[in-house]
């Protein structure tokens, strides 16, 4: 075993180490000043013209995005959708990046009539009494016109004015009425499908489970069928706006009467809390929000920051349609929506959610036929021809509402 052989003091230049190798210690000495010096003159370089209170460590992954959120959605929907959809899909991109429509949903609390004929007058018209006639004046080929079965009778009372296919024109901001309310409140159209779906009948029981923003909620209040009504989101912030939108349309006798309750709860746990409950339940779920992704960087669900999130909605969704199921009497109807085009936010979340009851609960339920309920708004809206389960809206130049899909769903056993 060698050993380091000490150097006479009297040579500062060479240093012998244990492998008899030479090196001479005072070059790389004036090597590391070197490197110094120069490591110094590059931060000179770099920040010579930036005053220290200026100077900042980049972090390329929190503060410098490479992209925009709505880059992101973008580029995400392509991949994805572009397969699901395959030659429909350009139509429906450019169709997302336009100017959207929106309908008129009329306020029944206020002077509904004057309010329609202030609407006609804008040549807009009410798409949901056209349907119900178009229904009542066309049965089916080889049938005579019959009452409507339950699975697809619609909630009554609702006027929506929409401008025809075709016309872009803009609805004026709705205004207070000479009753204390507003005339009118401003939705995507097909937002009002997922009510007129559930079939609200006199004297029902009623859960929005993920109510606000309030369109839908305020929609369920105008069907005058509602004895309880139960609206409940929880996040404490839009439930405020859900709170604004009932003091601005609906008097406060009307709120009392109707015995609505809004509340800010966790909608997985509803099942829990108020078993075996509703007649009637709507679970418009938190989704990926498809055409405000591609519009809007606030609160956009494709921020890098919410992509786990994002990955985890069909979970989420999967647990609210699960409790608003069990929240609701057997008997009983519910109707599942998003503004989401995803097969894997739609048709996946109603299979796994009816598996996960049969499996865990031994609940039977059974998916509604649409077909009748589809045909009767078509001359309103495009639906993709090829949805396994539900119906799904899909924006169209021509008619540029959604995307809204929505799934009824009876609760058997």
């Amino acid at each position: 075993m060698s050993e380091c052989r000490a150097q006479p003091l009297g040579n500062p230049w060479v240093s012998r180490c244990c492998s008899g190798r030479n090196y001479p210690a005072a070059y790389a000495d004036m090597a590391a000043v070197v490197v110094r010096r120069v490591r110094n003159l590059l931060k000179r370089a770099d920040f010579a013209k930036v005053p220290r209170r200026h100077r900042y460590k980049k972090k390329w992954a929190t503060t410098e995005p490479k992209f925009p959120a709505t880059r992101l959605a973008l580029q995400n929907f392509d991949m994805t959708y572009s397969v699901q959809f395959g030659d429909l899909w350009p139509s429906i991109r450019v169709s997302l990046l336009s100017e959207q429509k929106y309908g008129a949903l009329v306020n029944n609390f206020a002077a509904r009539d004057h309010v329609s004929a202030e609407l006609e007058q804008l040549n807009a018209r009410d798409f949901v009494n056209k349907a119900h006639c178009h229904g009542e004046l066309e049965p089916e080929s080889g049938q005579t016109a019959a009452l409507p079965p339950v699975s697809w009778a619609c909630s009554p009372n609702l006027r929506c004015f929409t401008f025809t296919r075709g016309d872009v024109s803009r609805f004026p901001p709705a205004r207070l009425g000479s009753l204390g309310v507003m005339d009118y409140y401003l939705m995507d159209a097909a937002s009002l499908l997922p009510v007129l779906a559930l079939g609200l009948q006199p004297g029902d029981t009623v859960l929005d489970l993920c109510a606000a923003p309030g369109g839908k909620t305020l929609a369920l209040l105008q069907t005058g069928c509602c004895r309880n009504l139960a609206a409940n989101d929880l996040s404490t912030s839009r439930t405020g706006r859900l709170q604004k939108v009932l003091h601005s349309y609906v008097p406060q006798d009307i709120r009392d009467r109707s015995r609505v309750r809004v509340t800010s709860w966790d909608g997985r746990k509803w099942g829990e809390l108020e078993g075996d409950t509703y007649d009637r339940v709507l679970v418009d779920v938190p989704c990926t929000t498809d055409r405000h992704s591609l519009r809007e960087e606030e609160n956009n669900i494709f921020q890098r920051s919410r992509k786990k999130e994002r990955q985890m909605l069909p979970v989420l969704q999967v647990q609210l349609l699960a409790a608003g199921l069990l929240a609701t009497k057997p008997g009983g109807h519910v109707v599942y929506s998003t503004c989401s085009l995803s097969h894997l936010q739609n048709e996946y979340v109603v299979q796994g959610t009816i598996e996960l009851l049969a499996n865990q609960y031994s609940i039977e339920v059974r998916v509604e036929d649409l077909t009748h309920f589809r045909k009767l708004f078509m001359d309103t809206f495009s639906f993709f021809p090829s949805c396994q389960i539900g119906e799904l809206v899909i924006p169209n130049l021509m008619a540029n509402f959604g995307p809204m899909y929505f799934c009824k769903m009876s609760r058997l056993t």
